[in-house]
């Protein structure tokens, strides 16, 4: 028994404890026991009864995620998607939009099981239908365009327009989305129509002189205003996913993407009658690797941004277009001008302005 001055006392009396032995002699210790086990698992130490035992073994902490893992992927994504659009060059047999096809289906085929595996239907939210529509109205139209430049116009040419994007979804947003819209940002767009400008190098500013160019200017001239609306198409879908915002599962925008996609790609194809298989072998590869590709690209990017911030990602995201730079001298033999060069310092600088200003924005 502690004497009711001590120390030893005083503590114990604090926690609840006893002061005396009050136990039966006939009483079985197993209660104790189990009470002492009790208080093991929950974290206090059964001798001191008033703090969590340091000699408790510690649950051991989660594993830190590598740090620049998510921009690692987005390099690896922007890879991806600069091999698939060299693909698209090479593939000169077979028509844009029919390529788009080949892409569909494939896409159809991984997105299917994915949907089934997570039980969200193929039609979507009834009051989100209208805008799955139109995203996969919009979003297979832009990538058809996309293809088209690539096919008429240098790989760089296509690739340093469509980076564009950032600078029309801003305007569109504030235009639908009644977003703000400041002086930063209309001189992030004059920055991207400078670079458009000098992309095209119209005649009636740059003369009749296009000797430098491999292809011929109309087909140049094609292939840019083509660029310029896959950025604009690209745009809309952008603004109508971020209406959409998380109310739809990812895997059913692609769907809607991927059907549209198809159904347009055949209409068109009906229409014009360009629809043939591919003669030779090599483009066949090419129509499967573009699929493979186009789809890692888009798995690697959406990983980047579940673990990173959109504004870093989207800056490395800006390496397509020295992939599209390198791919084109080594592999098309094309060596850029400088008023491609130019242009795409323009373009990257708009669209990495744009999107560290939206950044700043939102993180205040």
């Amino acid at each position: 028994m502690w004497p009711l001055e001590s120390p030893g006392a005083a503590e114990l009396q604090e926690t609840g404890l006893p002061l005396t032995d009050d136990t039966p002699p006939g009483a079985s210790e197993e209660p104790a026991a189990a009470e002492a086990a009790e208080t093991l698992d929950s974290g206090w130490c059964w001798p001191c009864r008033s703090s969590p035992c340091g000699s408790r073994v510690q649950p051991a902490k989660k594993k830190a995620r590598c740090p620049g893992l998510g921009l690692f992927y987005t390099l690896l994504s922007a890879f991806f998607f600069s091999v698939g659009s060299l693909f698209v060059k090479k593939v000169q047999d077979v028509h844009a939009v029919e390529i788009s096809a080949f892409r569909c289906v494939f896409q159809m085929l991984v997105v299917i099981p994915c949907l089934i595996y997570r039980k969200t239907g193929f039609i979507g939210p009834k009051g989100q239908r209208i805008f799955l529509f139109l995203r996969g109205l919009l979003g297979s139209t832009a990538m058809i365009l996309l293809y088209y430049a690539f096919q008429t116009t240098s790989l760089a040419d296509a690739t340093v327009i469509s980076f564009s994007c950032p600078v029309f979804t801003a305007i569109l947003a504030w235009i639908f989305l009644k977003e703000k819209y400041s002086l930063w940002d209309a001189l992030f767009t004059s920055f991207a129509i400078i670079g458009v400008i000098l992309i095209v190098r119209p005649p009636f500013l740059f003369g009749s002189n296009t000797a430098e160019m491999v292809e011929s200017y109309s087909d140049h001239v094609k292939g840019s205003m083509a660029s310029v609306a896959h950025a604009l198409f690209a745009a809309f879908t952008l603004i109508i996913l971020r209406k959409m915002g998380k109310s739809v599962e990812y895997f059913l925008s692609i769907w809607y993407y991927v059907v549209l996609g198809l159904v347009e790609c055949v209409t068109i194809l009906f229409i014009t009658g360009d629809w043939r298989l591919p003669y030779c072998g090599l483009d066949r590869l090419f129509l499967i690797l573009i699929g493979l590709f186009g789809l890692a690209g888009q798995v690697f990017l959406t990983k980047a941004l579940q673990i990173e911030k959109a504004g870093p990602v989207a800056i490395v995201k800006t390496m397509d277009v020295v992939f599209a730079f390198v791919f084109q001298i080594i592999f098309l033999n094309d060596v850029p001008t400088w008023w491609t060069v130019g242009g795409a310092l323009c373009v990257v600088a708009s669209s990495s302005g744009a999107t560290i200003h939206k950044w700043c924005q939102n993180s205040k």
